[in-house]
């Protein structure tokens, strides 16, 4: 009897010693799930979850408690402006946006530290709501005194003008081919609420030089070509939804048989939704006028060598993005109003729907319907020209399309950053 009451008293103490009662340990409550979504900008996600740790990362929107919708925009002075929309779901149910702009100046590392100092301010309203209020702390700084009676300096400089100047090429050789690309730009603008005017100068040449020997000789064919353009706009701003401006053009290009091209479109412009929601939706019907003088190197089909016509052109443009997904528009068409025949017809543009949390797809089309290329010039193309691409060749279409659907399931966690073994075996890639 005894010493089934020593085997007693030792398995009750090892139980108790072994067991975790749980009102000894409360338990913490979980960690937010942030969903980040970087489908219309640009994001450095591993420097976000390296410095970002106080978060869980999920793949699945659905799950998230935020869903962080990030949309780029660029601004008159040559850099971005940064929307972030907090949506609070599941556990959480407030949404929020915050605003930064960037600089042309800014460096992509600096870029990348903004962005996660904005994505901790818009976090803290829910880490509020959370146990990890304890451990929150604000600081503000402070931007130094200075004398009220000292003038303020507001005005820009410059007028807020932003010129660019550069300058490319490429140089590509093999036993076969060589080719030689070079290229060159200015322009000026100046981006403000009411206005906006630019003005654009690039030149371009290219040459391409093939070799082959069909067994008796040795042929080269060599093949240039060159492009001269100065573009300038104007946009007054009337309303919140309205704005009027033209487009003015001087063009040149060997390949386009346009010895000189010269436009002026006066056009009015209608935004659906207003202006300043250009982040989220935009939506804007486009119509004007225009008038061209076209002198070409050769005869063209309808035996021109130079001609005035005047012309019309309607534009449209959709820009949706919303937690979804995005959906990007756009459709323009030209005709020569003196005969309304000639014309061009475009449609583009790409939808990417995430339909559940591991199931999206995405579609892009881009087309033409070409009725009006009057400048070409006559006689047939020859079989160098095809080959070549020597010059621009008749065709009443063109078409591009992209289209993919993707399925994701397993683990909707994300937390892990590993680089290694990213890159190598001879392939090198640029970023700032």
């Amino acid at each position: 009897m005894k010493k089934g009451c020593i085997i007693f008293s030792l398995t009750i103490f090892i139980l108790a010693l072994f067991s975790k009662p749980s009102f000894a340990q409360p338990l913490s409550e979980p960690k937010i799930k942030l969903f980040v979504d970087c489908s219309n900008a640009f994001c450095d996600q591993d420097y976000i979850k390296t410095q970002i740790t106080f978060v869980d990362y999920v793949l699945d929107n659905k799950v998230a408690d935020v869903h962080l919708l990030i949309t780029e925009q660029n601004n008159g002075g040559g850099g971005s402006q940064f929307q972030l929309i907090f949506y609070g779901q599941n556990r959480f149910h407030q949404s929020d946006t915050l605003h930064f702009n960037t600089t042309a100046e800014n460096t992509g590392f600096e870029k990348r530290e903004l962005l996660v100092k904005y994505i901790r301010l818009g976090l803290v309203p829910y880490l509020s709501k959370t146990n990890l209020i304890g451990q929150l702390t604000v600081s503000f700084k402070e931007t130094a005194k200075t004398d009220s009676s000292a003038k303020v300096q507001t005005k820009d400089p410059w007028n807020y003008w932003v010129y660019r100047v550069g300058v490319n090429g490429n140089i590509n050789a093999d036993a076969n081919y060589k080719g030689s690309n070079y290229n060159g730009n200015l322009s000026a603008g100046r981006i403000t609420d009411q206005s906006k005017v630019s003005f654009n100068l690039s030149v371009g040449r290219n040459k391409n030089s093939f070799e082959f020997n069909d067994g008796s000789a040795t042929t080269k064919i060599i093949v240039k070509n060159e492009n001269y353009e100065f573009s300038h706009q104007y946009v007054k701003t009337v309303s919140g939804h309205w704005s009027v401006g033209y487009d003015l053009g001087l063009f040149r290009s060997t390949f386009t048989n346009y010895k000189a091209r010269a436009f002026l479109r006066p056009a009015i412009e209608y935004n659906i939704y207003p202006y300043k929601d250009v982040n989220n939706k935009f939506f804007t019907i486009r119509y004007g006028v225009d008038v061209a003088y076209n002198s070409y190197f050769d005869t063209t089909l309808y035996f021109k060598t130079h001609e005035t016509l005047p012309g019309q052109a309607l534009d449209l443009s959709l820009t949706y993005n919303q937690k979804w997904g995005s959906v990007n528009l756009s459709s323009g068409y030209h005709a020569y109003l003196n005969n309304l025949k000639y014309y061009n017809l475009s449609l583009g543009g790409g939808v990417s729907v995430r339909v559940s949390g591991g199931l999206s797809f995405n579609v892009f089309l881009f087309g033409n319907i070409l009725r009006d290329q009057i400048y070409l010039p006559k006689g047939q193309a020859t079989a160098q020209d095809i080959l070549t691409r020597q010059r621009q060749l008749a065709t009443s279409f063109s078409i591009f399309s992209f289209f993919g659907i993707s399925y994701r399931f397993g683990s909707k966690l994300n937390n892990f950053v590993n680089p290694r073994f990213n890159s190598g075996n001879g392939n090198f890639s640029f970023s700032n």
